[in-house]
């Protein structure tokens, strides 16, 4: 029985022109060896599965080859087959990642010095080059500037800026870019005639997009596919289901319902993926960079060759962009960015994706610039629609009620319809306040208690009401909501057993009227509030 060889192995490029999405870097390596124009340095660097150790073996073929045709090796003469075995002792492939040392680099410097047995150079190929240690690096310089003139050294990674200058100085660099999303495509389709696999074209834009121009990564999810279903149809909906991904409609169906402030929407659509057996992190990831659709598609004219996305598609993802702003986008952006980095350590993903869309569903629950901004977009709504009130406000931006039971919320009415049914205070009763007021603001929510601190309370003598004045007009404007007043009619019955009228004012509004409310002491009744309450 034959071995299986992965097609990322099987169709590893042997020409350079099958080294596909280089042509540029490829054509200059060519002319070069037509030429004889040879460096003793290269550098090849770019993202993960773009060609750069294939194009080095490709190179080190065709500088040994014994009959090169047009600066391609002919992969016939015995220094070729040689090389595609992995036999050659003219090519000395090295993993820097577990090879990183100054003993290796020795070793390398101790083997320049013999000449190649058959073929005219020989060529080291260094992977993972950035893994190289500085010691290591520094053993190497001076064998690196003038080596042989039979050695050529081709450093491979994935991250230039980690080589070092005096090293980077020595080398010609060569930039591997990713590859087009179609160029993917395309050598999908040839890889999959030849392996007898039936793939939809839809599935093969998803798979090549998703590998995000790396030619490895487009092989190796091309494979998983086809062994998930040997022998059928590879449609995108099956694609989707090996790679634990969703189909794009999601993305837009969970951005509506957070541009809602939906919190239980957004949960369902969660709830369903995870049903579904997708991956949370897939899902974060690629929501993330749906978004980044939208907002170009928001903020730029012509997206079309930085969005790689059907016509229709393009023009659902330019309505969603009429229904929100770039500041939301960006925010939605970061919150779901710090979300995607936080779930790589994560044991309980559902509860993180859970909370990054309450965030963006409450923005006043953040302080951050980018939530105040979300709150204010929301208040700006609402005044274009001439509805601005605190409880459309709060109806936009808290639904924490809107879950609340029957139960609950039957119990609620009936403490405040007890509390309306109790006796009114008289003036002879807020003269209690010496000892009861006290109690009450203890009552109250922290956040309450805390704008009470400086609070005034006094009677009006005409008609005895009780006068709560704060120092200004802000504070007063944070206790003046019926979340305020209900807890104020809660407390003053649970302390004193009775309906207390009063009204909130602030000096502000003192001094403009020209009305002054004397502080109830002037009845003999000091007020006190013990710091430590707020400590």
């Amino acid at each position: 029985m034959e071995n299986y060889i992965v097609s990322a192995r099987k169709y590893r490029p042997q020409t350079f022109e099958s080294v596909v999405g280089q042509q540029a870097l490829t054509q200059t390596l060519q002319n070069a060896i037509r030429q004889n124009h040879l460096a003793h340095a290269y550098l090849f660097c770019g993202t993960r599965g773009t060609g750069k150790t294939s194009a080095a073996k490709v190179f080190a073929k065709a500088v040994n080859c014994e009959n090169p045709v047009n600066g391609n090796p002919c992969g016939k003469c015995e220094s070729c087959k040689s090389i595609a075995e992995g036999t050659s002792l003219n090519v000395i492939e090295m993993d820097a990642a577990s090879n990183n040392g100054v003993d290796d680099a020795r070793q390398i410097k101790e083997s320049v010095v013999y000449s190649p047995t058959n073929g005219k150079y020989k060529v080291y190929i260094i992977d993972e080059a950035h893994q190289i240690t500085k010691d290591a690096f520094n053993a190497l310089l001076k064998t690196m500037e003038e080596p042989p003139a039979y050695v050529i050294f081709i450093l491979a990674t994935t991250e230039p800026h980690k080589i070092p200058v005096t090293i980077l100085s020595r080398c010609q660099r060569y930039d591997f870019k990713r590859i087009a999303t179609d160029t993917l495509e395309d050598r999908l389709r040839e890889v999959a005639t030849e392996e007898g696999i039936t793939i939809e074209d839809k599935a093969i834009k998803y798979i090549a997009t998703k590998a995000e121009g790396g030619m490895r990564d487009a092989l190796s999810l091309l494979d998983q596919c086809s062994s998930f279903f040997l022998g059928k149809e590879i449609t995108y909906e099956r694609a989707l289901e090996v790679l634990g991904a969703v189909d794009t409609s999601v993305f837009s169906e969970f951005l509506r319902a957070l541009c809602a402030r939906s919190v239980t929407d957004s949960i369902n659509v969660i709830d369903r993926i995870l049903v579904q057996g997708r991956d949370i992190t897939t899902f974060t990831n690629d929501f993330i960079w749906h978004m980044r659709n939208v907002l170009l598609a928001r903020s730029a004219e012509d997206i079309a060759d930085v969005v790689d996305i059907t016509a229709d598609n393009m023009k659902l993802l330019q309505q969603e962009a009429k229904a929100i702003s770039e500041k939301q986008l960006i925010r939605y952006i970061r919150v779901f960015s710090e979300l995607a980095n936080d779930l790589r350590f994560a044991t309980q993903k559902r509860v993180l994706i859970e909370i990054a869309v309450i965030k963006i569903c409450k923005p006043q629950m953040e302080t951050n610039p980018d939530s105040i901004s979300d709150r204010l977009k929301v208040i700006e709504d609402l005044i274009e629609n001439g509805n601005l009130t605190k409880d459309t406000y709060r109806e936009k931006t808290d639904n924490s009620g809107a879950g609340e039971s029957a139960s609950e919320e039957s119990v609620r009415n009936e403490a405040t319809r007890t509390a309306m049914n109790l006796p009114k205070a008289t003036i002879e009763d807020l003269k209690s306040v010496s000892t009861a007021w006290g109690d009450v603001y203890r009552s109250m929510p922290e956040m309450y208690m805390a704008c009470l601190r400086k609070a005034t309370p006094s009677v009006r003598p005409e008609d005895g009401k009780f006068i709560i004045q704060f120092e200004d007009d802000t504070v007063m404007c944070l206790c003046d909501d019926e979340s305020f007043k209900e807890s104020l009619d809660k407390a003053f019955a649970k302390v004193m057993g009775k309906e207390v009228e009063y009204e909130l004012t602030s000096l502000t509004q003192s001094s403009t009227s020209g009305v002054y409310y004397p502080p109830t002491s002037i009845f003999g009744m000091e007020v006190t509030i013990d710091d430590s309450d707020f400590e």
